[in-house]
């Protein structure tokens, strides 16, 4: 029964995203390893602050069955504090360029907001932007896309990086599906093909809407792209069940089924492994 439910909701996403001209087939869904070289990420088994520990974690992932490695600079949780642009790329931008050269195949996608920094990261080996601002945060991510047109990762929030997490009870169904629309046909405009989409569980939004966008997650797919989820050890989770992140794996895996079953086509994990076997037992 699960493996018709997915085969149903796969006829009407877009299965495959080019990635410097090779095309990524997304018929059995990828997964993207977390790698946050940060000192203040909300889980803090994802924070890796020297290029050794990146690498041995990368490889450790890379056995697992990772498909996209996400490179973070920058924390987005809750009262986290901005990094300066130039810190970001010093963090980011020498971290890619060893991996590449560590794992010339490995797929890496750089997780800014900054067009700068997304520039810096691509010239590095990266070759996806994965943005939480739908370019509403840094007006030059535009001017990198124009430049750069590498697959972008469109995720929905509301608000500045200082409000993005308030609670907005007007994030409902319709009020992402009309801001993916607009920001879609931006980026069409710019010459931007593959584009995948993120409803961002946990930013702008209250505990009901999260759930909500749960259930509704197949409907996503009329607007014809493929959907990237990032539940992993969320306050969505973790919050529900009155425990803390370093124990809300068993959410986290419940939450990633729900969403393959009804259409995601990316997971965005800090647990390879498990997210692996999800896979392996769906498809």
């Amino acid at each position: 029964m699960l493996n018709s439910r997915v085969e149903d909701t796969n006829f009407y996403s877009k299965n495959s995203i080019n990635i410097g001209g090779k095309l990524l087939n997304l018929s059995i869904p990828k997964l993207m390893g977390i790698i946050n070289c940060t000192s203040d990420s909300f889980y803090s088994k994802s924070r890796f602050n020297n290029l050794k520990a990146v690498i041995q974690e990368v490889e450790k992932k890379i056995f697992e069955g990772v498909d996209i490695i996400d490179i973070g600079g920058n924390s987005s949780r809750p009262g986290s504090k901005l990094s300066s642009i130039e810190d970001e790329i010093k963090i980011t931008a020498p971290i890619i360029s060893a991996l590449k050269k560590e794992f010339p195949n490995l797929i890496i996608s750089v997780d800014t907001f900054r067009g700068e920094v997304a520039e810096k990261a691509i010239e590095a080996g990266a070759s996806i932007i994965n943005d939480i601002s739908g370019f509403d945060f840094d007006t030059k991510m535009i001017d990198c896309l124009k430049k750069y047109p590498v697959p972008y990762i469109l995720m929905h929030s509301k608000g500045t990086f200082e409000t993005m997490h308030e609670q907005d009870k007007k994030s409902s169904f319709k009020e992402i599906c009309f801001y993916f629309s607009e920001k879609i046909s931006i980026l069409k405009s710019i010459g931007i093909k593959d584009i995948i989409l993120d409803p961002g569980f946990g930013f702008s939004k209250t505990f009901e809407q999260n759930y909500g966008l749960l259930n509704r997650l197949d409907d996503f797919t009329f607007l014809n792209h493929p959907l990237l989820v990032g539940f992993s050890r969320k306050s969505m989770i973790y919050k529900k069940l009155m425990l803390n992140p370093e124990d809300s794996l068993n959410g986290t895996t419940v939450l990633n089924t729900l969403s393959l079953q009804k259409g995601a086509k990316i997971l965005r994990v800090h647990d390879v492994k498990e997210a692996k076997e999800i896979i392996k037992l769906m498809f």
